[in-house]
């Protein structure tokens, strides 16, 4: 081929656009252990490569990059695919009685900028994907969306959209004075009542940009009523939210600590229980017959509980509930796992700080769950149960290069979890 310094200019032009191109960059990780979120045996010695946003190959050895691409030494650490929770709220953090008031002197704006901190925390500490349950003027659509669009760093979120009962956990105007509900509770969106109001809220939430609803089937801790146990849903407003959800292609996520309103849950086909705590044996029969999934949310409880303990922390009708729920929330998550129940990694982080996620390992192995069993439900289980594990959720060619590392052994001491040392999102390094 001659050279363009001996071609006219016009003939030189023409053969440099035509010529191809330089190879894209990859990114070559050098993995002193792989758990791929599938196999049970740890790989040694692997190079994973990533193309864009991509994995393109996993290779024994330690394979040399090629000239221009990117090294990424972690040959004392173990990489695994990026980790996912069931269950955040990133646009607040529990603060005691200060944060119940909070309505009044913040702004959507301020409580969203805040939120980014919170995102960023959360992306931080190895959790590339959360579904977040619930936010209070649909923060959470918006986060998602500013995420996805790389306004801001955080994680890829799945943001459900809530409806409550009056009265029930998550109406946001109990506990107020009369003249306040009554003024609040035509503006303020998330209760509904019977059948048809059901179905309605359904189709607000789809229509606001829900990706999944999160109904509250019991009472709750941190809500100003006093019954942490309640059942709130009838079974035919309960088969009307699963149903209705069901034709606009979204699961319905059940808050559920009483046993009589999460038997309801599970019996009208909700996709999963958070929290659980009074779980009976028929309940996880139930559960399993069915498949649904249940988020332990162990690190909630364990806060809660800490909490309760100081006098003033908690509002006088939330303290008790704290109290008495949060301690057994790691024995119900112990029964179940034994039972059988699919376990779905999830933290309910937002009542813990965010950033902190990794603690709920920690709490599942005391209870009894095997280092990787644990890690599994963080990755490729939490992938199958939010139905994106053709994309997520293991360490293969051809899925999202969501990837982070962890010094050490985290099946030799699982607190390594809590120290995340690498971070990748769809190919973007975050944390190195």
């Amino acid at each position: 081929m001659p050279s363009p310094q001996s071609l006219p200019r016009t003939a030189a032009i023409l053969l440099f656009l035509s010529a191809a191109p330089p190879a894209a960059a990859k990114t070559v990780i050098h993995a002193g252990r792989l758990i791929d979120g599938r196999a049970e045996a740890v790989r040694t010695t692997v190079t994973i490569t990533v193309d864009g946003d991509r994995i393109v190959s996993i290779a024994d050895g330690y394979v040399a990059p090629a000239p221009g691409d990117t090294l990424v030494d972690l040959k004392a650490a173990t990489v695994m695919p990026g980790l996912i929770d069931m269950h955040v709220h990133l646009s607040s953090e529990q603060s005691g009685q200060a944060g119940y008031a909070e309505g009044f002197y913040l702004n959507p704006a301020d409580v969203a900028l805040r939120a980014t901190t919170y995102t960023r925390k959360t992306l931080m500490a190895g959790f590339t994907t959360v579904r977040d349950c619930g936010a209070g003027d649909k923060l959470n659509f918006a986060l998602r969306d500013a995420v996805a669009k790389g306004w801001i760093a955080g994680p890829r979120i799945v943001a459900a959209g809530a409806v409550t009962t009056t009265g029930g956990h998550g109406d946001p105007t109990n506990g107020l004075a009369t003249e306040l509900q009554e003024a609040l509770a035509p503006v303020l969106p998330g209760t509904a009542n019977g059948a048809d109001g059901m179905r309605a809220a359904v189709r607000q939430r789809y229509k606001e940009g829900a990706d999944a609803i999160k109904i509250a089937a019991t009472g709750g801790v941190l809500s100003l009523a006093r019954s942490g146990q309640a059942p709130l849903f009838t079974e035919e407003e309960l088969a009307a939210v699963v149903a209705t959800a069901k034709d606009y292609g979204m699961t319905v996520i059940a808050h559920a600590h009483g046993s009589e309103g999460m038997l309801r849950a599970v019996k009208a086909g909700v996709h999963s229980i958070e929290h659980g705590t009074y779980m009976t044996d028929d309940i996880m029969a139930a559960m399993k017959e069915r498949g649904t999934y249940f988020v332990p949310t162990i690190s909630a409880g364990r806060f809660v509980a800490e909490k309760s303990k100081i006098d003033g922390y908690f509002p006088e009708v939330v303290r008790p509930k704290a109290a008495a729920i949060g301690p057994l929330m790691q024995a119900t998550f112990a029964r179940a796992w034994k039972a059988g129940v699919k376990i779905a990694f999830g933290t309910d982080q937002g009542v813990a700080p965010h950033g902190d996620n990794a603690l709920e390992f920690v709490y599942m192995v005391e209870a009894g769950m095997p280092p990787m069993a644990a890690i599994k439900s963080a990755t490729s289980v939490n992938a199958e149960a939010l139905g994106l594990d053709k994309e997520l959720g293991t360490v293969e060619s051809g899925k999202i290069a969501d990837l982070v590392a962890v010094p050490g052994d985290p099946l030799f001491d699982i607190t390594a979890m809590t120290r995340v040392s690498f971070v990748m999102r769809s190919g973007v390094v975050y944390k190195r």
